[in-house]
C-alpha cells in the first residue's frame, strides 16, 4: 500500500454514511448485506447509497457480489487490514513498548467461532 491508496481509504471513511455503512458490513460478516437493505437500514436513498458503495469499493474497503437480481456487499477485511498495517508500519519508531497499548486494543473482541463438532479445523 502506498500513500495515495491509504488516503483514498481514509477519505472514503471520513464521511458519516460511509463510515456507518462500513461498520455495519463488518458487523454482518461474512454474510454481507444487499444494497437495498443497506439503504433501508441506514435510511439513505438508494441512489445515494449506490454512490457511497462505489466510493468504498474503489477505496478497497468493500466488495460486491451479484446474487440473482441483487448485489450483496461485504467488508473487505484484507483491504482494511492493509490500511491499518500501513498506518502502523513504523509504529512508534520501532519501540514496541510504546505501541503495545494500541496493539492490545486491536486484538479481536470476539473469539473465533468453533464449529458445532467442537474441533478447530485448519484451512
Amino acid at each position: 500500500m502506498d500513500n495515495s491508496q491509504a488516503i483514498l481509504a481514509l477519505a472514503a471513511l471520513a464521511q458519516p454514511t460511509r463510515l456507518d455503512t462500513f461498520r455495519l458490513l463488518v458487523k454482518r460478516e461474512p454474510e454481507g448485506v444487499p444494497a437495498g437493505e443497506l439503504a433501508r437500514l441506514l435510511d439513505v436513498p438508494q441512489n445515494t447509497m449506490s454512490a457511497h458503495l462505489a466510493i468504498l469499493s474503489r477505496a478497497g474497503l468493500i466488495a460486491g457480489e451479484r446474487q440473482s437480481r441483487s448485489i450483496i456487499y461485504r467488508a473487505d477485511l484484507d483491504g482494511f487490514r492493509a490500511v491499518i498495517a500501513f498506518l502502523l508500519k513504523d509504529c512508534c519508531g520501532g519501540r514496541a513498548d510504546l505501541c503495545q497499548p494500541l496493539i492490545d486494543e486491536l486484538v479481536p473482541c470476539c473469539p473465533p467461532k468453533v464449529p458445532a463438532d467442537g474441533r478447530h479445523h485448519l484451512p
